[in-house]
């Protein structure tokens, strides 16, 4: 009988959109992810780094993270496996781990950690446990799982985790050698092994994928990528956090897999779908995985309009949208128009005006402005250079001329 197992990775919870909360979603999308634990009947879950979206999460979002991860662990009779990402702070990631372990739940902060060995009685135990690596046994599941750990550090902290911060050894190869390490030492009877981490990792001679909007990247030119080359033949299956569209890199048989974000997060996610990866693992054969498709959370848009009526219309037909709006217009969109725009819809999260200007010599005119001129005049010229050329409304210069007395 094979081992059934659940990837998923970038909750970020507690995001927000611009000022916009995602949390309702969120609660959304993590009850259905549950619900899919359950359904598969999976028997172990592995959750690969930026579980919070900063380093000190509203409260809303810690109390949604401890009840997920209950929920998916079943009181203890499900591991657990969630490790810190680059927006979460290691040390409060590592916390509450005795009182998690009670229920299942191991949580790794720091890279190269050593989990303390612990048993939940008739259900599973982690039977071994070294620097960068735990061995879990299932009552259900007679062979061996082990897991190689590394979650987000930066090049400096990772190095120092892996002592080779003197050595002027290259991140990849310090990395590839940790890893190797590893798994020449306690992968050598029959089993399954598994790689968890929050990394930026490529093909050598893939393309440069594309990091998400908002996210610090974890890259610097080519000096940080990990290739996943380096990954020791003995790993299976490397479960990986950080780049939020689901995309596997490395070979067939050995799958290297972005879970991705359960929600879009950035408007350059927009019609992206998202998955969580369930995976069918048996020893010594190829782990093979499906995509299953989340449906929750609101899809988000960008849309451009040439008129107010064209773009109140699309809004009162997508209600459930979240909306990056481009309105093109030759003047300022004022008040009435911004109130009907938001009354059509509760999900917009920016307005952009794009103003068209015909008249070159008008273009021209915007960048030059005359300073022997009265406040009003120059203010006119500075709304003009601001906004490409569009002209205050009479509205806009009736609150300048109030501000100004």
């Amino acid at each position: 009988m094979g081992l059934k197992i659940l990837h998923t990775a970038d909750w970020h919870l507690g995001k927000r959109l611009d000022n916009f909360s995602r949390i309702d979603e969120q609660r959304e999308v993590l009850d259905e992810i549950c619900e899919i634990a359950e359904r598969e009947a999976v028997d172990l879950v592995l959750v690969a780094g930026d579980l919070f979206d900063t380093f000190n999460p509203p409260v809303e979002a810690v109390e949604l993270f401890y009840k997920t991860l209950k929920r998916l662990a079943k009181n203890g009779e499900r591991p657990v496996i969630a490790i810190a990402g680059n927006h979460d702070s290691p040390e409060r990631i590592d916390a509450p781990d005795p009182l998690a372990r009670e229920c299942g739940i191991i949580l790794i902060g720091l890279p190269n950690a050593e989990v303390t060995p612990f048993e939940i009685e008739n259900q599973f135990k982690v039977s071994k446990s070294a620097n960068g690596l735990l061995e879990l046994r299932l009552d259900r599941f007679k062979q061996p799982i082990r897991i190689l750990h590394t979650p987000y550090a930066n090049e400096i902290r990772l190095k120092k985790a892996l002592d080779t911060e003197d050595k002027g050894t290259a991140l990849n190869e310090a990395l590839g050698e940790s890893w190797q390490a590893l798994a020449d030492k306690y992968c050598k009877t029959k089993g399954v092994n598994l790689l968890i981490s929050h990394l930026y990792m490529m093909n050598r001679n893939g393309e440069i994928l594309e990091e998400p909007d908002g996210e610090k990247p974890l890259k610097v030119g080519n000096a940080d990528i990990i290739y996943s080359d380096i990954i020791p033949e003995q790993v299976q299956y490397t479960a990986l956090g950080h780049l939020h569209r689901a995309h596997q890199i490395g070979e067939e048989e050995r799958p290297v897999v972005y879970s991705g974000s359960p929600l879009s997060y950035s408007f350059s996610e927009a019609g992206q779908l998202k998955y969580v990866m369930l995976l069918e693992a048996e020893a010594a054969k190829p782990i093979t995985y499906t995509k299953i498709a989340l449906e929750k959370g609101r899809p988000l848009s960008r849309m451009k309009f040439m008129s107010v009526d064209e773009a109140v219309e699309w809004l009162t037909a997508n209600p459930t949208h979240l909306v990056e709006l481009t309105i093109v217009s030759d003047t300022f969109l004022n008040a009435d128009d911004i109130k009907r725009l938001y009354t059509a819809h509760d999900g917009i999260i920016t307005i952009i005006p794009q103003v068209t200007l015909s008249d070159k010599g008008e273009q021209d005119k915007v960048k030059q402005v005359n300073l022997e001129q009265d406040m009003q005049g120059l203010f006119k010229d500075y709304f003009k250079q601001k906004y490409k050329g569009q002209e205050p409304n009479e509205e806009l210069m009736d609150l300048f001329n109030e501000i100004l007395n």
